[in-house]
């Protein structure tokens, strides 16, 4: 869908938990080329299966969501977050591996199709390519339109599901996303052609999301980090604190769950509890715990950072934010940039505005076609106030 936080998986409903398989379990632990693996060798031993190779294509999208920094539901927040996601920039050999992976699940999906056009496995593998085919569309192209022209085809082909099995709660994904999507476009997109008959209903997104979160088998985690990410733009950050805590457990390798929830209790206004899930995810890191050896400990001090400055305690906000942007190497292109920006600020509200001026050229040069160099550029213009 056109937010690529999750997607649908399992097309052909295997018995027993299909999130309990390796692949799975990789994948939602943040582990993604152990996922990719297993979902390749999964492909080799079920060649005429299209919902492994959806698989495929959606951890190539995710590891690289991951790498840029693109999967914190901060990035998320902002005015129109469906039009002004950051762009991934993948290197050519992963774009052919995507689309090879994509053109294959499709092309078995189709010829399923062609056979009995109510096969329901095929015409979920199906929306799942067409849902994608919109992540890349928007995120990789940036082809706004073709990303939701594409997320409507999705709809549509998991609409036809519920009307065949009304009892297929997981093919409801789709639709609550879309749902929400759409209602939250600007009100001019809603003419678009192939949007017809949707006009989008961000409620009635959230309640289908929910439902697929309780009762789905195959897409309730998907649905819960979906929540979790738009609940926090809705500024609702207090339902999804037990889906977090919920995630968390379920994944213990998956840190940034953990600082989702950090971020969650500071929209909360719960200082203390924000900054005791910090120290958590501190401690993990310094015992070495499974998953968290890949996580730079600047990371942990941006976070904590960022969470100070929000709160104006900005003489321990200041120390964070000059450790991380003296390693900005050892992190993503994202949080880099942004933690550049964040130094601006700090320096702004407490009167330096040179040294303010020079953390703000950094961010710029850093990335600057990003967000937050645009954001940066208007401070050098103009300083930032609160």
């Amino acid at each position: 869908m056109l937010v690529p936080l999750v997607a649908s998986w399992a097309a052909d409903v295997q018995p027993g938990d299909p999130l309990a398989e390796p692949g799975f379990q990789h994948f939602y632990n943040l582990e993604y080329d152990e996922a990719l693996a297993a979902f390749t060798a999964e492909a080799a031993k079920n060649p005429s299966r299209p919902d492994v190779y959806n698989h495929i294509a959606q951890t190539i999208v995710f590891r690289d969501m991951y790498r840029s920094g693109a999967l914190e539901s901060e990035l998320v927040t902002s005015t129109n977050p469906f039009l002004r996601r950051p762009k991934l920039n993948p290197g050519a050999a992963e774009q052919k591996e995507f689309w090879d992976a994509i053109g294959r699940a499709m092309q078995l999906a189709g010829d399923r199709l062609k056979q009995n056009p109510n096969d329901v496995g095929a015409l979920y593998a199906m929306g799942v390519s067409y849902g994608l085919r919109a992540n890349y569309n928007f995120l990789v192209r940036k082809a706004w339109l073709d990303a939701l022209s594409d997320a409507t085809s999705a709809r549509k082909m998991h609409n036809k599901i519920t009307e065949l099995d009304p009892n297929f709660v997981d093919a409801r994904l789709v639709q609550g996303l879309h749902d929400y999507v759409v209602g939250s476009l600007p009100f001019g997109w809603k003419f678009l052609g192939f949007l017809a008959g949707y006009r989008g209903d961000r409620e009635q997104g959230i309640r289908t999301l929910k439902l697929v979160a309780e009762k789905g088998r195959i897409n309730r985690v998907d649905a819960a980090v979906l929540l979790s990410a738009i609940l926090r733009r809705e500024k609702r950050a207090g339902e999804a604190v037990s889906l977090l805590n919920d995630l968390s457990q379920r994944f213990p390798r998956n840190f940034l769950v953990r600082l989702e929830l950090a971020q969650m209790y500071g929209d909360l206004g719960d200082k203390t509890k924000a900054l005791a899930v910090i120290d958590q995810v501190d401690q993990l890191k310094r015992a070495n715990a499974p998953g968290y050896q890949k996580l730079p400990a600047e990371k942990i001090r941006y976070v904590r950072g960022n969470l100070l400055f929000w709160y104006n305690d900005l003489d321990r906000a200041l120390e964070d934010m000059k450790a991380v942007t003296a390693k900005t190497n050892e992190l993503d292109l994202t949080t880099g940039v942004y933690s550049w920006m964040r130094l601006g600020q700090i320096y702004d509200l407490q009167g330096q505005r040179q040294l303010a001026l020079a953390a703000y050229q950094q961010a710029v040069q850093i990335a600057p076609g990003s967000e937050a160099a645009a954001e940066a550029r208007r401070y050098m213009s103009s300083r930032y106030r609160r």
